[in-house]
């Protein structure tokens, strides 16, 4: 989690290294290091263990997600490095069907696979570390929010849950293919829309994965100095996920997002326990969420539409306090 990593900012400041754009002083989905007065390399690095049974699949679905990051910062991926853990008691052809998942989603990225590192592991873990380049004129960050922004989103919720109730056999591996599908789909298209946006339309932008879209919200409204109202009835989900949390059905890492981004938490009174728990669900390359001015909404809105990119406007931005997501 992010808050192991805040005792090291004290052994990198911000005045010691300049051109760290953002960093551990300021934390975003990626590190930016400026390179000229209009360019940046963004880095980050993910990768995690199978959150399905195919590992072509798998493969694809880990790249998908460390590219997120990328384009959650406005920028365009360039090259990546396979980042892989492999027990010695399976067959090497499954590792082949990671790489190869992984190396058909860069391709299609428009980035290189230039290397990598595998290593023992006594279950599979593959993700890349990706590299990108960032134009000035078109860079987001989590940041920026601004009381009365109206938030979008541009993909359903529900991936851990869906993925959790298959591995507890709840569910059959067809009803899941709707999950896979999202979590494969690159937020390229997304990202290319709201880079072409007017200037001012596009506030902060974030992707919404592992500390779910209640923890990832509250980041952006935190850094942001305001508050976010969701609405719940707006939010995509995932076929059955609604129906699955009604049950019971959640991934750990929804207790333990709940545990810690769950005080800057508040439901309304029509809130029920399921629908808590799937904003604190954690997701497996997850879309994008966007603070847009309010005047730029219905045009963006359009822009999606036309280029058949899926989104959804689920809340706007508020006044504080501070970093609190209010679900009504």
């Amino acid at each position: 989690m992010s808050q192991v990593l805040r005792p090291l900012k004290d052994i990198f400041p911000q005045a010691d290294f300049p051109d760290v754009l953002r960093g551990l002083s300021s934390p975003d989905d990626a590190a930016v290091l400026k390179l000229t007065d209009e360019l940046s390399m963004v880095a980050t690095a993910d990768f995690f263990a199978p959150v399905v049974d195919d590992p072509y699949q798998f493969g694809a679905i880990a790249a998908a997600n460390a590219l997120s990051d990328v384009y959650a910062m406005g920028a365009e991926p360039k090259l990546a490095l396979n980042l892989a853990g492999f027990p010695k008691t399976l067959d090497l052809d499954i590792l082949n069907e990671i790489f190869r998942g992984g190396a058909d989603k860069v391709r299609e990225a428009g980035a290189a696979i230039a290397g990598g590192h595998t290593t023992f592991d006594e279950e599979p873990k593959y993700g890349l570390a990706v590299m990108g380049v960032l134009n000035k004129a078109t860079a987001f960050a989590n940041e920026g929010a601004k009381p009365g922004d109206q938030l979008i989103l541009t993909k359903p919720i529900g991936t851990g849950i869906i993925t959790t109730a298959l591995k507890q056999s709840k569910i059959d591996e067809s009803d899941t293919e709707e999950a896979v599908a999202s979590m494969a789909r690159l937020s390229a298209g997304a990202a290319k829309i709201l880079r072409a946006a007017p200037a001012g339309a596009v506030h902060a932008v974030t992707d919404i994965t592992g500390f779910s879209l209640a923890g990832h919200g509250h980041e952006m409204a935190d850094q942001s100095g305001v508050a976010l109202e969701i609405a719940f009835s707006k939010i995509p989900l995932l076929a059955g996920t609604d129906g699955l949390a009604a049950q019971g059905v959640a991934p750990g890492g929804a207790g333990r997002n709940k545990d810690y981004f769950g005080q800057w938490f508040e439901r309304g009174p029509s809130i029920t326990d399921a629908q808590e728990t799937i904003v604190f669900d954690p997701q497996t390359s997850g879309g994008l969420l966007v603070a847009v001015a309010p005047q730029a909404l219905e045009s963006l809105m359009a822009d999606f539409s036309e280029a058949s990119e899926p989104v959804w406007h689920i809340g706007k931005v508020t006044d504080g306090p501070n970093g609190t997501i209010h679900l009504v």
